[in-house]
């Protein structure tokens, strides 16, 4: 399996802490690298940040064109139609970035995964399917994609989720988001539930919420709120 090319910030020496940010379909690590120097948490505490480059492929919606993407997604219905082969094989080239991340020393409680958009449904599947504990997830303009035929894993049924949505996506409705909120509310998740004045996108009240979401999660004092 092909690793994936990253881009990685340290915030300090030698990080016990490692956050795994997957970008959107047609953008790059870079995409959220700005958002770094926002976060209070990291400034407290040594943390590598890790941004995955997705792989180039062909996405159907969009003509066959060929972009960074984690997996094609073949009709923008309802319920996303996806290739969710594509989509877990992305998931397990992540999870090897999460063992590197072992080998280096740093526990498995202290690495948190997410993801925006179709970085997000990624970061769904291999958080909670993935064999030892990881710290917490964040899911922001994302959908649940693979929540009918995901193989849960009950070393994460315990995980803390953070999930934020702009009211007004015009590319991932809200209803998604919320669609997903409740699948792990019935799974029995601790989720935390945030949505905003804004579109397909991140705004700065988004970041503060994740900001104190990543604290409580790292301190153990993540709680849900919707």
């Amino acid at each position: 399996m092909t690793a994936l090319n990253t881009l990685q910030i340290d915030t300090g020496p030698n990080p016990e802490i490692t956050i795994i940010w997957l970008h959107g379909l047609g953008a790059s690590g870079h995409d959220f690298e700005p958002v770094v120097p926002e976060f209070t948490f990291s400034r407290q505490r040594p943390v590598r940040f890790i941004f995955p480059h997705a792989p180039e492929l062909p996405v159907t919606v969009n003509g066959g064109m060929v972009m960074p993407a984690w997996y094609d997604i073949l009709a923008m219905d309802v319920d996303r139609k996806v290739d969710a082969d594509q989509l877990r094989t992305s998931a397990s080239r992540v999870a090897e970035l999460i063992r590197q991340e072992r080998e280096r020393g740093v526990a498995s409680e202290h690495i948190i995964l997410g993801g925006f958009s179709q970085g997000g449904a990624v970061a769904y599947e291999l958080a909670l399917s993935y064999p030892e504990r990881l710290g917490g997830l964040f899911a922001l303009s994302t959908y649940f994609a693979t929540a009918e035929t995901i193989e849960l894993n009950d070393a994460n049924r315990q995980l803390p989720v953070f999930i934020g949505h702009g009211r007004f996506d015009p590319v991932v409705q809200e209803s998604l988001g919320q669609s997903a909120l409740q699948r792990l509310k019935s799974l029995g998740y601790s989720v935390e539930y945030h949505h905003y004045a804004m579109e397909h996108s991140l705004c700065m009240e988004e970041v503060q919420d994740l900001d104190h979401f990543l604290a409580a999660v790292l301190d153990g004092n993540a709680s849900p709120l919707d």
